[in-house]
């Protein structure tokens, strides 16, 4: 695997810091955000006791889409008119985070787009139901994991078609959101996930944790005790494959639309660190 050296970095902030100095690709003084605009979704599962709700806002780039998830109903409604027609710089500094996290994934899907020269492998999502899509999806991000039978995994960010993956796997997991409650099988949810991470192998982390800024603890945890940090990516999906080899061990990046917008087939982008030193796995 081969990611040129230019696109990446040791944090996220030192990655947005790049983006902002033109260090990356072309000056974000000159580039504009042609189109923005939010997803909102509720979803249950046919055979599922549980649903949930996603909002994520998503912002076009010339032919790249940049997207970050936030909790429902937490992103200002001014932050769309922010957003459109301004130039990517003006979106790096925004005060909102999700605002800067989708500009930095709109302006790498710009610069470094999902292609087998930045590194990524491409992996065929089939056309089915929701669960079908939320299944296949959850296979293809629980492979990336390299772990014996009986370890435990952090899953920070909890979509039930994962731990039934986990499961299937004979893994045990540790299921984590800042939402708490309970999973579908009734175990409880904890909502401090740097406390839980030294009981757990491994580290499966949604990317949304980039807009509500827990992403760099847990990778500095990973970097320091030398864990694998497996990250599924809607959220910073161009972002999080540059932070491979600094506490990133692998990303499952899934750039919209997303696989729950459609019945049809898709791909998701696949990134692993092929020979992988402290912090990137195992």
């Amino acid at each position: 695997m081969t990611i040129a050296v230019t696109a990446r970095a040791a944090t996220y902030e030192e990655l947005l810091e790049r983006a902002r100095a033109g260090e990356l690709g072309p000056d974000p003084r000159t580039l504009r955000i042609a189109v923005a605009f939010t997803t909102r979704q509720a979803v249950r599962h046919d055979g599922r006791g549980t649903g949930y709700r996603n909002e994520v806002l998503s912002l076009r780039l010339a032919g790249a889409v940049g997207s970050c998830a936030v909790e429902p109903g937490a992103l200002p409604d001014t932050a769309i008119d922010d957003c459109v027609g301004a130039d990517v710089a003006r979106l790096l500094d925004h005060p909102l985070a999700p605002v800067r996290v989708a500009a930095l994934d709109a302006y790498l899907m710009h610069v470094t787009p999902h292609t087998p020269d930045n590194g990524a492998r491409p992996f065929a999502l089939p056309a089915g139901t929701s669960l079908e899509k939320s299944r296949a999806r959850a296979d293809a991000v629980v492979d990336l994991l390299d772990l014996p039978a009986g370890s435990t995994v952090l899953v920070v960010g909890v979509v039930n078609s994962l731990l039934e993956a986990l499961r299937s796997r004979a893994l045990r997991y540790v299921p984590c959101d800042l939402k708490g409650g309970v999973t579908e099988w009734g175990e409880e949810i904890v909502t401090d996930a740097l406390g839980a991470a030294g009981r757990c192998d491994a580290l499966l982390v949604s990317g949304m944790t980039l807009g509500n800024d827990t992403f760099e603890p847990l990778r500095r945890h990973a970097l320091r005790h030398g864990s694998q940090l497996v990250v599924f990516a809607q959220t910073g999906s161009a972002v999080l494959p540059r932070l491979l080899g600094h506490g990133v061990s692998a990303v499952c990046a899934e750039p919209y639309p997303f696989f729950w917008l459609d019945a049809g087939p898709g791909v998701l982008h696949r990134y692993r660190l092929e020979c992988p030193g402290p912090g990137g796995g195992r």
